[in-house]
């Protein structure tokens, strides 16, 4: 009997450290835009250049606009894509790098549609994703395709139709 307490307790305690190591883990988790704009000990400045508005289903307005970021003696280039919520926006930095893998995605992504159309299936989904989890691509259903971004990697209300 106490081999078994002994035992449950040796299982409890190494679970719950797994845990805790599982969790810094995910705060750890930086996009690009965090890693190179939280650097500590170094001036930082944002300057923003705002860009026409993309088009959405259901008539909400997404602002778009570059962010020129200075850390310290380094710059870096940002497309930013900002979906307003009740309680705070959701917003998609993308790196430059990032942004030029993406335009070359959207190319092979418009050639597919048609054919995964015609193909007619149940449901079919087809996307890109950045290292910094944003999302861009369609899915099809019903014999219709409807096109998406996904300006965060957690959270919700972070769709854009």
């Amino acid at each position: 009997m106490k081999h078994l307490q002994i035992f449950i307790i040796l299982l409890v305690t190494s679970l719950s450290i797994h845990s805790q190591d599982l969790k810094n883990e995910s705060e750890n988790v930086k996009t690009k835009m965090d890693a190179f704009a939280s650097k500590t000990g170094v001036i930082t400045k944002f300057i923003d250049f705002n860009l026409e508005d993309l088009k959405s289903s259901y008539g909400i307005k997404i602002d778009t606009r570059i962010r020129k970021v200075n850390s310290g003696s380094l710059e870096s280039y940002f497309y930013q894509i900002i979906k307003p919520g009740k309680y705070s926006n959701s917003t998609a930095s993308i790196e430059y790098s990032d942004l030029l893998e993406l335009i070359k995605a959207i190319e092979v992504l418009e050639n597919n549609e048609s054919e995964d159309v015609i193909s007619n299936p149940d449901y079919l989904e087809n996307k890109f994703i950045t290292e910094d989890g944003f999302q861009l691509g369609y899915y099809v259903n019903n014999g219709k395709s409807k096109w998406y971004l996904k300006l965060e990697k957690y959270g919700s209300d972070n769709t854009v139709l």
